[in-house]
């Protein structure tokens, strides 16, 4: 087994998947989180384990019962097989696919119909109101400018005048995955599914939306329209959608340079840029 996993963890899959051997080493080494896929007795098997830092796994662990599950039950999501908290780490079933991100499939308008349809079925099982997410939500990317970063001078002060003065009114929040694009995506045999809500959390559903609207689709209106093809009615509401997309750049061009993600951090500079430019 992997030296990845600590000891506690390696004796836990041990005793649940005798003699597991590691097919491949899945993890995106940015944050202390490890993903293998496994094999024991002839079966597929993915490992998902973390550090004592890691804030992600808990959030996948507590979404899987009441918001994943109803994804899982059609073959979209991976089922939890069994996980603990205090070891950190969870055993899921294997899901079958090709990532789409990359790929010919990434460039194919029904990717982005089956995209919006799937978030859709989480985006509708449940809607709650929030009196304070809109002030939470400015203070971690005002929190995010308070670190270290290479955002210019110039253009961090006029993001925290707009930040610092942005409305907080009540929105309505629903189940959200917190990382909706190709690189969470599998395909197989014609079918988009979903992995990867280690930032699930309730949220206003147009936050699903900034990464694709700042990646896939710029330049592409047309996976857009496909992707409310699937999904329904637009629920970006265009002055809190400002806002979103300002508070993203903010922490995407931070949190890419806290963990040394270059290409990505220059993502988060040119997302400032045009989200600043909106206003």
């Amino acid at each position: 087994m992997s030296v990845r996993l600590d000891a506690a963890q390696r004796t836990w899959v041990d005793e649940r998947l005798p003699g597991a051997e590691v097919v491949a080493d899945m993890s995106w080494n940015l944050v202390d989180t490890t993903v293998l896929h496994v094999r024991s007795a002839g079966q597929d098997f993915v490992i998902k384990a973390a550090g004592p830092d890691d804030t992600h796994l808990p959030r996948e662990m507590s979404a899987h019962p009441g918001y994943v599950a109803p994804l899982a039950a059609t073959g979209q999501a991976a089922s939890v097989l069994d996980a603990d908290a205090a070891a950190r780490i969870m055993l899921l079933e294997y899901l079958p696919g090709t990532l789409v991100l990359g790929t010919e499939t990434e460039r194919q308008s029904d990717t982005y119909r089956q995209a919006g349809e799937l978030l859709s079925r989480l985006h509708r099982l449940e809607s709650r109101k929030d009196a304070e997410y809109e002030a939470r939500a400015t203070a971690r990317a005002l929190h995010w400018l308070d670190q270290p970063h290479r955002v210019d001078t110039a253009t961090a002060e006029h993001a925290r005048r707009i930040l610092s003065s942005a409305p907080a009114s009540a929105v309505s929040m629903v189940p959200t995955h917190g990382d909706w694009h190709p690189r969470n995506w599998l395909f197989d045999q014609g079918v988009v599914r979903a992995i990867d809500f280690g930032r699930f959390a309730f949220r206003p559903a147009s936050t699903d939306l900034v990464r694709l609207a700042a990646q896939q689709w710029r330049g592409h209106p047309e996976f857009e329209a496909a992707f409310f093809e699937g999904y329904g009615p637009d629920p970006r509401d265009p002055e809190l959608w400002r806002l979103d997309a300002l508070r993203e750049a903010v922490g995407t061009a931070a949190w890419a340079y806290k963990v040394g993600d270059e290409p990505f951090e220059r993502q988060g500079h040119r997302m400032l840029a045009e989200a600043l430019a909106a206003f």
